[in-house]
Order: C-alpha cells, then structure tokens, then sequence
C-alpha cells in the first residue's frame, strides 16, 4: 500500500523546533534597500550579508537607467528569448558583456541558477564527463544531474585529487569530451580556486573549462573582471559564467565563450528556451552597471581594502575565517547550535550575517558568512568587529 506524498512534509519540523528556540533564522523580511544600513521590523541594522558587493542596488544612474527602460519598454518581456521576448537591450548587454570577459559572444538567462542549468545540459551528452568540484554551487550540481553526462566529483579545491579522477578516466573507453565546473570563488568560504594548477591539467588531459564566477566579476581582479583577471588566464578559460544578482543590483545570468559554442546554446539550452525573458528593467540594471564598473574601478579597489581589513581585524580577534582571500569571510564554529546562538546575538547586536548549515557546508563547518560592500564605511566595518568581539566572548568562542 502507499503512502500518503504528503506525510513527510507534516514530519519535517526541523524549522518549528527552531522556532520554539526562538533561533529560527532564515526568510526575515527587509524593509528597506539592501546597503550598508537596513531596516528589519522597524529596526536599523548593519549589513555584513549582502551579496551587493560594489553597492550598486542604491547608484543613482544605475537606478535611473532602470527607470528609463520601464518608460520605453514596460515591465517584462512577456515571452521567452527564443520567441517573442528578445529586446534589443538584451542583445546590447550580451554585447558588452562578452566584451568586459574577453569573449566572442555572450547570452543572458532569466536567472543565474537556470545559467548553470541550461548550459551544462545542454553542453553534457551520454558519452561526456563533468568533472565537478564537491563544493560547487548547487545550480552546477543540478546542471550536472539535468544532463545525460556521467559526473566524476573531486575533492574541494584539490588537484592533485582531480588528476587521480582524470587518470582513472582515460581508463575508460567511449567518452566523447571532458567539461571541468567550477566556482572561481566559493561562495560560503570566499575561497579561490586554484585555477593555475587546473589550467595546467587542462594542457595534459585536454579537458573544456567552465567557470562559475557569480562571486567573483565585481569581486577580484585589478578591474573586477573576476577570477580570469586575477589569474590572467584568459586564453585558458573556455566559458565564463557568472549572475546579476551579486554585483549587478539585479536578477540573471550569463554565460560567455565561442561564438559556435554560445550558438549551440542559445538553440538547445531548455532553460532558456522555455523560461521568460529577464524584463527591461533588470536588463537596463545590470548594462548600468557594467558602465559604472568601466568607468571607475575606485569600487572594486575599495572592495579589495575593505576585505584585506576585515579579514585582518578578525583574526587579530581570534576568529576562524579559512582561507578567504575575498570580500566573503567566513566565520567557522563548527557546531550548527554555536553558530544560531551566535548568530541571533549578533542580530539582537544590529548587525545582520547569514548562518550556513549542512549541507550547505560540512557538519563539522558550521559558520557564519559575512559579506562586504565598497559602500560600507569605516565606521560600519568597526562596529562590526567590536559587535563580533562582544558576542565571542560571550560565547567563549574567542
């Protein structure tokens, strides 16, 4: 006899147990524009978990623009990209954004999760193999499982594992290509990956390379063109992926690389095909920003000051940040209760982090994920830290 579909919902009550804890962390309701500053039930608090990087969300031309493509466009595109929603705005972006990375053509999805979904799907058939880092974002597992590619995992950041993967590959008989995914940097830890050692497997192994840089364009590199930048790989990196909703202030994603690749994409990636075009006004957001990036790159250098200060200022406290190089730090405790208590001190502090659990992270790197902005100001970063010293010694943690 079956069982009712439903019965595990009524089971699952992680989230009412946490509730009664009064620990209950996640979907809180903002009322006020992601800065610096937000406004939570009335309360003004300091943001340390945006992924708003540069700040643009509150750029004055950036938010114009927005506003002028509503007035010529209305508000969405009512179709997909394949049919009846490509506006010429989108194709403008797709233009200078495949320019900004140094690559023939570019495409914009709706999201960037469907970025990662569309493009691996399409690209993996029965006979190719995704070698997939084991902390990869979600969307690339997902793309991974959506394709008909078998997928080989390696250890996080670890290449000596990923060659030990690729020998026992060419073991194997009938595999057509090999596609490596990756974050260029990982999103919960802020960590890099190390790309000239995987750039240096490419030449042996002959494999494609695909990176996911939603953390990084805005983020690294002198310019802020990402991870490529950072390690001037450019002729060695075949796609880049990244979203629009870290450093562009809006929603989306893109994937760019060969003109024959894009092609095939734009006429085989389901999430493409099927799903709603992103509506003018995000487009009109995130081609903004692009301008402002361009034409000053005092942000991103400001990004870079602001995250070499608060990774010193917390390991000068004692805390353990891994091995982050970047505006994400995050603060490892290990246990999932240690890291909610901290967390709902801090809140009760004014200051807003994200509390990452397993899966997200390993049971035992349980950690809260603060992220920076080029618009926090010193102050900000400094009542942080003292709002940070004052939780962790409450809590024996430092």
């Amino acid at each position: 006899m079956t069982k009712d579909l439903f019965d595990k919902c009524a089971a699952y009550t992680r989230h009412i147990e946490a509730h009664e804890m009064g620990l209950y962390p996640y979907f809180i309701p903002l009322s006020s524009s992601t800065g610096p500053e937000v406004i939570v039930k009335g309360k003004k608090m300091i943001m340390a978990g945006s992924n708003n990087y540069l700040g643009l969300t509150q750029h004055p031309y950036v938010n114009e623009q927005a506003r002028k493509a509503i007035e010529k466009y209305g508000t969405g595109c009512t179709g997909s990209r394949f049919l009846n929603g490509t506006i010429d705005l989108h194709e403008e972006l797709e233009n200078k954004l495949a320019k900004f990375v140094k690559k023939e053509k570019c495409l914009v999805f709706s999201t960037g999760f469907q970025t990662n979904l569309g493009t691996i799907s399409a690209l993996a058939g029965k006979n190719d193999i995704i070698l997939c880092d084991r902390q990869n974002h979600a969307s690339i597992i997902d793309g991974c499982r959506l394709s008909f590619g078998e997928i080989a995992k390696y250890k996080h950041n670890d290449t000596e594992d990923l060659e030990r993967v690729l020998t026992k590959i060419q073991d194997k008989p009938d595999v057509d290509g090999l596609l490596l995914v990756t974050d260029g940097v990982f999103s919960m830890t802020g960590t890099i990956v190390d790309l000239p050692e995987i750039v240096k497997l490419k030449k042996k192994y002959k494999f494609r390379i695909m990176l996911d840089d939603a953390h990084g364009v805005g983020v690294i590199g002198k310019t802020g063109r990402g991870t490529t930048e950072h390690f001037n790989a450019w002729e060695s990196i075949d796609l880049i992926m990244g979203t629009f909703s870290k450093t562009f202030a809006s929603l989306g994603g893109f994937v760019a690389g060969p003109s024959v690749v894009m092609d095939y994409i734009q006429h085989n990636a389901r999430s493409l095909i099927f799903s709603a075009a992103m509506p003018p006004s995000a487009v009109a957001t995130v081609k903004a920003c692009l301008e402002v990036m361009e034409k000053d790159a005092s942000l991103v250098q400001k990004l870079h000051e602001t995250a070499k200060y608060m990774i010193k200022g917390y390991k000068q406290l004692g805390f353990e940040t891994g091995n982050t190089e970047t505006a994400i730090i995050p603060i490892i405790l290990g246990e999932m209760e240690l890291v909610l208590r901290f967390w709902k001190l801090l809140f009760e502090e004014g200051v807003y982090v994200n509390p990452i659990l397993s899966p997200a992270v390993p049971e035992d790197m349980c950690l809260l994920r603060t992220s920076y902005m080029a618009t926090h100001k010193k102050e900000h970063l400094d009542s942080i830290l003292q709002k940070f010293e004052k939780v962790g010694k409450k809590l024996g943690v430092i």
